[in-house]
């Protein structure tokens, strides 16, 4: 059966836009839901009963929409629903996805343990193969366990009870789409396509479950006016067939922020008598990434990139948008603001953001969620490092390399922790995060880890975080660059965060985070200021105060012909945290043209990099 959407499920689109098939099921909505504070739940026998509320899937309980809105620490949340495969889909074997559940999930189907995971940030499937067969019903439990204690990737989430300054409300459990598909005894697992404009190609790596013998893997790339590529290879011959998609001239359309141009792209398996036995649809792009100094280059283009500090929250729904509209919404609200991309900022984004931002010609640097790993132990935000951290930014790499609009990966972020004479477990974490991440793909620029503790000498850029409010101030901090001797973040008492810069490009990837309020600012003035609210450095005074700010340090970073970018804090207002160009519900609190107009002169680099 195809996906009937309907506005009874929440978020009914497909959740992977890059490997479809007509075959699927949507298992959003309504489940059984129980809290389960102690832990205690497969003792108590929550595997076999029904659990004692409902909550609206894939929403979290700490979220308004989901029905719950339960915000105090929960060591675990079980979950439950009972579906009927489709008949229709007879003789096929069924998965059962899960876009992300928070934090350490294990499922059971029908009494049976079918998948367990560990983080918040990335997908898991379970194979129902021997467990349920289409037609019957399928007893679906889920157990999160989302402990406050103990070492775990959690991004901005709170380690207290309340949001303070940029910690924000749990997120706990389910939190994206839970869905099914049908799939043939040979089907493709996943495609991985690497672009080469150098020579005119895109090459794409076809995983499947069984290299039968006569069986072949072929694709098709197609232009959406009548132009196609096709290529085909033996399935039986390589562990992962590989096929190169050589583009013609007069088809070729590089992917850039002016023309994001998209491929369809279908891949099929055929049997010995050419019969299809699997299909998926998808869309590929073509563009390259170089490195050139202090540039970096799109295409052979230097582009400066004028990001935006990118969080994904929302008032009701927390990480989860609340629907597509939403997710499209924030990209074209920054687009609108001058930016031409996003630092996606301490967590994985769905991946419906990233096809509309590859649709839309958005840039964006892809982030895991380890704010703020320093070794220093669980208090505050101040998280222990772990090794599984490898193992789920490999998941994350896995899941979002083929989106073109992904030009560079971050794994941490802001790790504090001074330089010393012993290697510690950041180290290793951090030498092993960005290893992973070079051998994964060669293709984008890795930084080690954004602002504080560069910690690879090898990194492929080199940044630092300042949220310094005097432009003046601003452009001598940074002016330093034009020597090999940028700003770089340390400790108050002089110590070292970092390995020494070697004339990588270079860019301030936060910086701004003007605190305004209009309401709040006016109860300052007239001394009944009562806000909770926080944002960077002293807050401005009024509107015309926060554009003359705003405009004097975008203008330190355009004007620097040896910076290739930046990344301004941050999108919108996120809780008590009111330092956004845009309010937490999306609303205007300024004049888009004049931020526009800050943001869309021309360049230094881009003149220097012609």
């Amino acid at each position: 059966m195809s996906q009937n959407v309907t506005s009874a499920i929440p978020k009914p689109e497909h959740p992977r836009p890059q490997l479809v098939r007509d075959k699927w099921m949507n298992l959003n909505g309504t489940w059984g839901f129980e809290i389960d504070a102690g832990d205690s739940g497969l003792e108590r026998g929550l595997t076999t009963r029904e659990l004692n509320s409902g909550i609206r899937v894939p929403f979290a309980p700490e979220s308004v929409l989901s029905g719950i809105g339960h915000v105090d620490f929960m060591e675990a949340v079980w979950y439950r629903r009972t579906v009927t495969i489709p008949a229709d889909w007879a003789g096929q074997n069924v998965l059962l996805h899960f876009g992300a559940v928070d934090h350490d999930a294990t499922v059971w189907v029908n009494g049976v343990e079918v998948a367990r995971h560990r983080g918040g940030f990335t997908p898991f499937t379970a194979d129902l193969g021997g467990v349920v067969e289409p037609g019957a019903d399928a007893v679906i439990v889920v157990r999160a366990r989302d402990s406050r204690h103990g070492m775990q990737a959690r991004g901005k989430q709170a380690t207290w009870y309340n949001n303070t300054h940029c910690q924000y409300t749990r997120t706990t459990g389910i939190w994206q789409t839970v869905w099914m598909e049908a799939v043939p005894e040979v089907y493709i697992k996943h495609l991985r396509m690497t672009p080469n404009l150098a020579d005119s190609s895109i090459t794409v790596e076809v995983p499947i479950s069984q290299n039968r013998t006569g069986h072949t893997v072929s694709a098709i790339l197609s232009d959406g006016s009548g132009g196609r590529v096709e290529a085909s290879i033996k399935a039986d011959l390589d562990l992962t067939p590989t096929l190169h998609l050589n583009i013609p001239a007069e088809l070729l359309r590089p992917w850039s922020i002016e023309d994001p141009f998209l491929y369809d792209l279908e891949v099929n398996v055929l049997d010995d008598a050419g019969d299809v036995v699997d299909h998926v649809d998808s869309y590929a792009a073509i563009r390259s990434i170089a490195l050139d100094g202090k540039v970096v280059r799109i295409n052979g283009e230097a582009v400066f990139q004028r990001l935006v500090l990118d969080q994904g929250y929302w008032p009701d729904s927390l990480m989860t948008s609340p629907d597509e509209a939403a997710l499209i919404k924030d990209i074209e609200l920054s687009m609108a603001a001058g930016f031409n991309g996003a630092r996606l900022h301490q967590k994985v984004f769905e991946e419906r953001f990233l096809y509309h931002a590859d649709r839309l010609g958005y840039l964006l640097w892809g982030e895991f969620g380890d704010w703020g790993v320093s070794g220093a132990g669980t208090v505050g935000h101040n998280q222990q490092p772990t090794p599984s951290f490898v193992a789920q930014w490999l998941e994350v790499l896995r899941r979002d390399y083929n989106h073109p609009a992904i030009i560079g990966w971050c794994p941490l972020n802001e790790t504090h922790q001074v330089l010393h004479d012993r290697l510690t477990v950041l180290d290793d974490v951090t030498q092993a995060m960005f290893l992973a991440t070079k051998l994964a793909d060669p293709t984008r620029p890795v930084i080690d880890a954004s602002g504080y503790s560069h910690r690879i000498r090898e990194t492929d850029i080199y940044d630092a975080h300042s949220y310094q409010q005097d432009p003046e101030r601003f452009r001598i901090e940074q002016e330093g660059l034009a020597e090999n001797k940028p700003y770089i973040n340390r400790k108050e008492d002089g110590q070292e965060y970092s390995v020494p810069y070697a004339g990588q490009p270079y860019f301030v990837s936060e910086f701004g985070g003007i605190w305004w309020n209009e309401s709040e600012a006016k109860q300052a003035a007239d001394g009944t200021d009562l806000s909770t609210s926080w944002g960077y450095g002293q807050r401005v005074g009024s509107e015309e105060e926060f554009y003359g700010r705003f405009d004097g340090l975008c203008s330190v970073l355009l004007e620097n012909p040896d910076m290739f970018g930046y990344c301004y804090t941050q999108l919108t207002d996120v809780f008590q945290e009111k330092n956004g160009i845009f309010a937490f519900d999306r609303s205007t609190k300024f004049d888009l043209a004049r931020i526009r107009a800050s943001q869309t002169r021309q360049a230094a680099v881009e003149t220097r990099g012609k």
